[in-house]
């Protein structure tokens, strides 16, 4: 079996859609359809990962249903019940006194690096973060799905790998997100999703490949080929988005910090 996570184009977060360049990289990504062979097409309800896969599904004459729980991944904490994690969250907007909710996993490294159990898939669990937070439920709820859509195509969750009920070489697209993308591939590697959102970027339009491996009867595993592959971004003379990464060195004050 075959999956591959594309992520949306450069964004317009306020209007939920797509920059100007944006639409130039779906566009570009888009020549590649039909050497991606996407399989069946799957997309968040969000206009940003919408938008992105129209570009290809117009191209291959396909259509893509919308799974709720392919939208960005939502989990937001409350600084309000915890002093310690106010420092792990810089710059974050107060109103009348109150802290505004954070992006759960959107932390600085000098404190998730510094607290070992955001490195570990099950200890995360019980972190600081989750005590003041939604994003074990929400973890849950995403990846469970995940194996539903799974086990439709044969593969069934048992513990950290799955059972081959039927085997495939299959494909599936998925159209999402950075975030929502991470927790996937986490609890495909059985890895915490602090490791994934903290040590990887996935660029706009990129396309990340995991193919299943059936080296025992009945048992797969899956591993990546490619992750955030943007080739076609260089084959356009397209200069990659900064969407999704932070300044490269402190002093650079046009980049996101």
């Amino acid at each position: 079996m075959r999956i591959l996570l594309i992520r949306h184009g450069d964004p317009d977060y306020e209007n939920d859609t797509l920059t100007k360049k944006g639409h130039k990289e779906a566009a570009l990504l888009a020549k590649t359809a039909k050497d991606l062979q996407v399989g069946d097409c799957y997309m968040s309800p969000l206009g940003r990962a919408q938008c992105t896969a129209g570009y290809t599904l117009r191209e291959l004459s396909l259509t893509a249903k919308t799974l709720d729980w392919l939208r960005e991944f939502p989990a937001q904490v409350d600084l309000n019940r915890s002093e310690e994690l106010r420092a792990a969250y810089t710059d974050t907007r107060m109103e009348n006194g109150v802290y505004m909710p954070r992006i759960a996993w959107d932390m600085v490294p000098s404190y998730w690096t510094e607290h070992p159990e955001y490195m570990d898939y099950d200890k995360w669990r019980t972190s600081e973060v989750a005590r003041v937070s939604d994003i074990v439920p929400l973890y849950d709820e995403v990846t469970a799905s995940f194996d539903r859509l799974l086990a439709d195509y044969g593969y069934v969750r048992e513990n950290n790998h799955y059972r081959v009920e039927r085997e495939s070489t299959q494909t599936i697209t998925l159209f999402c997100h950075f975030g929502v993308t991470c927790v996937l591939l986490s609890h495909l590697w059985h890895v915490s999703p602090f490791v994934l959102w903290h040590s990887l970027v996935t660029l706009t339009t990129s396309v990340t490949e995991v193919v299943s491996e059936e080296r025992e009867k009945g048992w797969a595993y899956f591993r990546a080929k490619r992750i955030g592959d943007i080739s076609h971004l260089y084959a356009g003379y397209e200069e990659p988005s900064f969407a999704a990464r932070f300044c490269e060195t402190f002093s650079n004050k046009e980049q996101r910090h």
